[in-house]
């Protein structure tokens, strides 16, 4: 038993001993790894490694005790976390010695001793035992790269975890690394480098008397100047160098008297990217330097911030040194003063306004805005700061503007005083009276009132910004100035010269109107419901708009100006009353007035979505009413008696379309309750005619528009598609079966296209919200039958068309599983004499965002990605269908492709572009322009995109896109053009045999009778002129 026993222990060892031999001797790297894993098995112990290593670790021969370390070493590596503490002592004070061994021993050594670094049963004193012999015996900067970074990766290990170990050395470590770290080249190697002297320094290690040599040794890599090679397999770029070793030199104070003459030395120097990194390095100092590290050398940093603003060529350099100004007085401020100590901050304020003052008296001088740019630099660095340069610079540029009588003079004068009120909005006061603006108030309002009054557009735009600027000073502007303003702006907002003015006044009225109600609904509310009513009066007495202007500028004021809950209380009424008056004859409306009256209330809808107690208020005041409004025109008995023009315009397709667009953003923002409370009301009003929330309802006739309701009624359908499909997905719909199928009924209805595509679009958006379920099969179930019926034959062919194509982008966009049975059918289509050219058209449909319905604001499920999905599933389908259908239909395919490839993602279509671009090319034969433009909106990102790709096809290219040049179309002609432009990206050498042909040919759409066409022509033909030349 005993002998048996005895053969089964040595059997292993000898298996151990054989593939110790194989890795010595052998040179085969395998073993290592087979070790490795018995180890970790259980197999053998480290001791047993060790034992059978015995000969090769004392073998005389460098190269022989060098592979049996390393192969203890990478054992080591992989089952350092298995070490006792007494085995880890014994390794250790061997590894140690071996570090005086030969040097192609070294580093086997130090690969042992990081495996030895990371264990956890490390007894205490081995950390430092360990450094200090590598500091001793080791000369790193003669190793190779490898075996720098195991060095660094040791002591990094050990940082890690035996940090207050480290600290007991004292300023023996910070010195020991310092060695180490000297003559350092290898990027790789500098990014841990830089990382520990970090460490070193942010946990407090002990620098001693090495502070400069510390600087020394890594300053001298600033500024970096490394260029990655081509297909670097580390990655590492030139911007991580350079922010490792600038988080070095700015993470301390002690820096400073080495580190500020350097940044200094290195901005004064001719070098861009050296005066860049010198002034992001001097930014990111400020972060953690006080006065005393600055003072000595604030004149000559000030000195070359000043000259670079100054005089560079480099808007780069000229922001980061206002940036670095502004850190730099930043700094200045936060430091804490003694009593008797110098006051930093003024005296360096002072030398700046010194500087910079007098030029400001110059506007027509190159140097006034760098000099208030510098000073507007160092103003917004704090309050402090800012108000003693504001209080110094504010009646400085007051009175040059009085003094200059020149409007392009004073506009320079009034932007550098709109940049530093600007920077007063950074700071909070207390006290009202300790602004540096209060006492300055009168003067700038008088300013700003004057730059209003001048004729001058520009003048009077930087006066309007700089209004809406000194109007944001909380309770700065009296009652008797915000009067004044809302006067000017008044007066502004009327003005016909010029529509920037115009634009401008009414984008601060909206601003300050958020601010200051009160003063808009005094004085400037009551003006424009005057202008409203002097409107109205004057087309009722037949005079004729002898102000046509003004109407569409008062109803866009009072939209502008709904920017506060009270406001919009007194706007909506005024607007919704304007449309009531029209209702009732008063005046003759037109198209255009009555969509005029709903874009404003749509932009006062846009404005309500901010607050929900002004959305719901909204909501329930513009809604009925709209409402009553179409019902009411709907009614044919009262149309026939009255021959209202409103009643009329009211129910064009135009018309109901903007109030499709007010209907609809007046919902998809109500919570889930308030919207409960109103389809409660709203869709009964559809289905049973029930008008009792709607506002004066008294109508001569029921309301009825699924039941044998007027054409005009039916009509209205598209209302209830604007509410319904605006609603949040977890809001109940009453009456929901019955609606849908009413819905599904007049879309099939072939008297009214307008009414039965609304159905068809409703009865879509409301399938996409649905719950999956049983409830939702049966509606599609019926949909389908619908589809079907109708399409077989029969007057509803193409209603039925409509429908299905809204019900298979309501499925496509959530992704449901019949939508692939319902776009083959769609396909199939194609080949339809009568519906091809439209089912090719659907395509677009299916791959564009919509408006009114189904769309994300409206709580529509839209997935991610969904045209690509739809790309992956039906472009091949799309391709065979081509290629096998006969000539007369490959047109429809091509259109249908070439839709869904124009609003595909390109970096989805660029995969596949070799597959695809002879479709493509064939598309641009195509005789419908529809197909031409959408092919050529495709092809032009691409030529950008895949040019290699290509221009593989550069003859057809430049054949077909001159030939397209001269379409009937223009909007084919510009994008030919612009195609042709795009060319030029492809390569030089593959389009100068063409450069002759190109020019000749865009000579003649430089005479096309449109100018867009002409402005193309000169861009593209210019290029190819261009082409080839140096420097192109």
């Amino acid at each position: 038993m005993a002998a048996a026993a005895a053969l089964e222990a040595v059997a292993p060892l000898g298996a151990l001993w054989g593939l110790v031999q194989d890795f010595v001797m052998g040179q085969q790297e395998g073993p290592a790894d087979q070790v490795a894993a018995d180890v970790k098995s259980g197999s053998y112990t480290v001791l047993q490694v060790v034992e059978a290593l015995g000969s090769s670790l004392e073998n005389p021969e460098p190269r022989t005790r060098a592979r049996g370390i390393q192969l203890l070493s990478q054992v080591l590596l992989q089952c350092h976390c298995l070490l006792l503490e007494k085995e880890v002592v014994h390794l250790i004070l061997f590894y140690e010695n071996r570090l005086k061994d030969h040097h192609l021993v070294i580093p086997s050594v130090l690969q042992g001793l990081r495996a030895l670094s990371l264990c956890v049963a490390l007894p205490p004193g081995l950390a430092v035992s360990v450094l200090k012999a590598i500091f001793q015996e080791v000369h790193v900067q003669s190793l190779p790269q490898v075996d720098r970074h195991t060095v660094y990766s040791i002591i990094t290990n050990f940082m890690r975890t035996r940090e207050e170990e480290l600290k007991g050395l004292g300023a023996d470590f910070t010195f020991g690394f310092i060695q180490v770290m000297d003559g350092e080249k290898d990027p790789r190697n500098l990014l841990v480098a830089f990382r520990i002297v970090y460490d070193l320094i942010s946990r407090d290690y002990s620098l001693g008397p090495f502070v400069e040599e510390l600087f020394e040794v890594t300053s001298c890599y600033f500024p970096i100047d490394f260029t990655p090679p081509p297909n670097d397999p580390h990655g590492i770029q030139r911007e991580d160098l350079i922010l490792s070793l600038r988080a070095v030199l700015a993470s301390t104070p002690r820096f400073a008297e080495f580190l500020l003459p350097l940044l200094i030395e290195k901005v004064d120097s001719e070098i861009l990217s050296a005066k860049l990194d010198s002034l992001q390095t001097l930014n990111a100092c400020c972060a953690v330097y006080g006065q005393k590290e600055l003072k000595d050398f604030l004149p000559s940093l000030w000195a070359s911030i000043r000259r670079e603003v100054f005089q560079t060529a480099s808007e780069r350099v000229e922001a980061e040194g206002l940036a670095a100004l502004n850190s730099l007085t930043a700094c200045l401020s936060r430091s804490v003063l003694r009593a008797d100590a110098e006051d930093l901050l003024d005296s360096f304020l002072s030398t700046i306004l010194q500087d910079c003052r007098h030029h400001l008296c110059e506007p027509d001088m190159k140097l006034v805005w760098p000099s208030a740019k510098l000073l507007q630099a160092a103003a917004g660095a704090s309050a402090r700061a800012c108000d003693h340069i504001t209080s110094n610079v504010l009646p400085l540029l007051l009175e040059q503007f009085h003094k200059h009588s020149q409007s392009n003079q004073r506009r320079t004068i009034l932007e550098m005083i709109l940049g530093f009120l600007k920077l007063q909005q950074k700071w909070s006061y207390e006290d009202k009276d300790e602004r540096p603006l209060s006492g300055f108030k009168d003067q700038l309002c008088s300013l700003i009132f004057m730059a209003l009054s001048d004729p001058n557009t520009q003048l009077q735009l930087v006066g309007i910004r700089t209004l809406t600027v000194l109007g944001a000073q909380p309770d700065l502007l009296s009652s008797g100035d915000l009067e004044l303003a809302v006067g000017h702006l008044y007066r502004l907002s009327f003005l016909e010269e010029d529509s920037q003015s115009w634009a401008a006044a009414l984008e601060a009225s909206g601003t300050l109107a958020a601010l200051y109600p009160v003063a808009f609904s005094s004085h400037l509310v009551p003006k424009l419901a005057e202008d409203l009513c002097t409107e109205e009066s004057d087309l009722a007495r037949g005079d004729g708009p002898t102000r046509c202007s003004r109407h569409p500028r008062c109803l866009q004021a009072l939209s502008a100006v709904s920017t506060h809950p009270s406001i919009v209380k007194e706007t909506l009424p005024l607007l919704l009353q304007h449309l009531c008056q029209m209702n009732r004859g008063i005046t003759s409306p037109g198209t255009s007035e009555v969509i005029a009256i709903c874009h404003s209330l749509q932009q006062v809808a846009e404005k309500c979505q901010r607050d929900p107690e002004s959305c719901w208020y909204f909501h329930q005041t513009a809604v009925p009413c709209l409402l009553a409004l179409a019902v009411q025109a709907s009614m044919p008995d009262l149309a026939e008696k009255e021959h209202s023009v409103l009643k009329k315009v009211l129910l064009e397709d135009e018309v109901l379309a903007t109030m499709v667009s007010v209907i609809a953003t007046a919902t998809t923002h109500l919570s889930p309750d308030l919207a409960t409370q109103s389809v409660a009301h709203v869709v009964p009003l559809f289905l049973d005619g029930n008008i009792s929330f709607l506002p004066e309802n008294s109508f001569s006739g029921r309301f009825q528009p699924f039941q044998d309701g007027s054409s005009g009624q039916r009509r209205l359908v598209a209302l209830l598609m604007a509410f319904v499909c605006s609603l949040p997905r977890n809001v109940e719909i009453p009456q929901l079966n019955r609606l849908m199928r009413e819905l599904l009924e007049l879309s099939c209805c072939q008297s009214c296209p307008f009414s039965s595509t609304a159905a068809a679009k409703c009865f879509a958006g409301l399938l996409n919200k649905h719950p999956a379920g049983q409830q939702l099969d049966e509606f599609l179930q019926l949909a389908v039958d619908k589809v079907e019926a109708g399409l077989s034959s029969g007057p509803c062919r193409s209603q039925a068309f409509t429908l299905l194509l809204w019900v298979t982008k309501a499925l496509v966009l959530r992704y449901h599983p019949l939508s692939s049975c319902l776009t083959d059918r769609l396909m199939g289509l194609l080949s339809d004499p009568e519906l091809g050219p439209a089912a090719a058209d659907g395509f677009s449909l299916l791959m564009s965002d919509c408006t009114d319905v189904l769309t994300r604001a409206g709580h529509a499920e839209v997935r991610i990605m969904f045209r690509q999905r739809f790309f992956t599933d039906n472009v091949p389908a799309l391709v065979r269908g081509f290629h096998a259908a006969p000539q007369d239909v490959k047109p429809n395919y091509l259109k249908g492709l070439s839709h869904v490839l124009n609003r595909l993602p390109k970096p989805v279509l660029l995969p596949e572009l070799p597959t695809l671009l002879s479709l493509l090319l064939e598309a641009l034969s195509c005789p419908d322009s529809v197909v031409q433009l959408s092919t050529l909106s495709c092809l032009q990102p691409l030529l950008l995109e895949a040019p290699q790709v290509m221009s593989l096809h550069v003859d057809t290219l430049v054949t077909k896109f001159l030939n397209l040049s001269a379409s009937p179309s223009m909007a084919v002609r510009i994008a030919a053009l612009q195609c042709m432009h795009a060319l030029t990206h492809l390569p030089t050498p593959v389009l100068l045999p063409y450069k002759p042909q190109v020019i000749r040919a865009l000579a003649k759409p430089l005479d096309d009778k449109k100018r867009l066409v002409r402005k193309e022509a000169v861009s593209a033909r210019g290029e190819w002129f261009l082409l080839g030349s140096p420097g192109s």
